[in-house]
């Protein structure tokens, strides 16, 4: 059995940047540092290496960030640092670095996922051997998939989170002409994300004509759980029935009957909320395709670090496509 070297990944958002040391098939070590303390990812990488991995000199990184990758590099939207292949290469002394968009690394630990790692919603179900979509909301609204040819996995990334919100109904149909009215698109990010539950707070107590303090994401859910807000809680059954609707248009867009898995920062936070809503029937409310829609899966994941499991499985992936294999 081929064992690979030691390799450098890291999970970049616009706050934090985490960063381990995958020995094997372990993470031998980790750290989380803030985003803002640090000119450059490759200063914090440094500062890994010296610090924690000291030690361990790895020729090859795996990194996801939030954003588009083009040629190897990833501005992120909400901070200033700039995660370049070559860059990273060069000042790091590193002979392999490879840059993904957060969504995919995501879409990598699908198949590596394990009973404990996701909260199902909905009445447990089985998938079958095809695509599993993974979409979320977070910073901003993430969609990637992970395809089978035989053995072999691809993953497909997407910015879907830029595709056109689409409603269900006449309050829906209400809440997305007032959005309309701020933004000339309404897409899937600007009500599914953490400034998109802000925004749809807002639509709401405009449209009942009431009066609202200023809140954060997390104090709109508090309010909502705590269900001591109108606003609020409206509010979050709406993100949950919109973010239903979406998942069912990706299920039957990229035919994934595999599974679709809710990820990013959001979801986990009101799970059992989520279970209750109605995100499951929005996901299967498809007409002649409900009876399709209703054997696939749905689930939220919970694991504390899935860009890693994502990332050590593409390690893994890739290192079997570089061994000869044995006629």
């Amino acid at each position: 059995m081929t064992t690979p070297a030691s390799a450098l990944i890291a999970d970049i958002g616009a706050t934090n940047a985490r960063f381990a040391l995958l020995d094997g098939s372990e993470l031998a070590v980790s750290e989380t540092y803030a985003v803002s303390d640090y000119a450059s990812p490759i200063e914090a990488a440094r500062r890994f290496l010296l610090g924690p991995a000291a030690g361990h000199s790895p020729k090859r990184a795996l990194i996801a960030a939030a954003g588009p990758v083009e040629h190897g590099r990833i501005a992120l939207t909400n901070a200033a640092w700039i995660v370049d292949s070559d860059r990273i290469s060069k000042g790091l002394a590193m002979t392999d670095v490879q840059v993904l968009n957060d969504f995919e690394a995501l879409a990598w630990s699908l198949p590596a996922l394990r009973p404990e790692d996701i909260v199902t919603l909905g009445a447990p179900r089985t998938g079958d051997r095809g695509t599993m979509a993974v979409l979320g909301p977070g910073t901003g609204f993430g969609l990637a998939a992970m395809a089978f040819t035989g053995d072999t996995e691809v993953a497909l990334v997407t910015e879907g989170g830029h595709a056109t919100l689409s409603s269900e109904n006449r309050r829906e149909d209400a809440v997305i002409l007032t959005l309309r009215q701020q933004f000339h698109h309404v897409s899937v990010e600007r009500v599914l994300s953490g400034s998109g539950l802000i925004q749809l707070y807002h639509a709401v107590a405009r449209l009942d004509d009431a009066s609202v303090p200023e809140r954060d994401s997390s104090e709109i859910v508090a309010h909502a759980l705590a269900d001591d807000c109108k606003v609020s809680r409206e509010t979050l059954e709406l993100f949950c029935a919109f973010l239903g609707s979406v998942a069912g248009n990706v299920a039957l867009t990229l035919g994934a009957r595999g599974g679709v898995f809710i990820g990013g920062g959001i979801a986990p936070r009101f799970t059992d909320f989520l279970r209750r809503s109605a995100f499951r029937e929005r996901f299967e409310a498809k007409g002649r395709m409900s009876s399709y829609l209703a054997r696939i899966p749905t689930a939220v994941i919970v694991h504390p670090m899935p860009a890693f499991l994502g990332l050590a499985h593409l390690a893994h992936v890739r290192l079997d496509r570089q061994v000869p294999q044995r006629r």
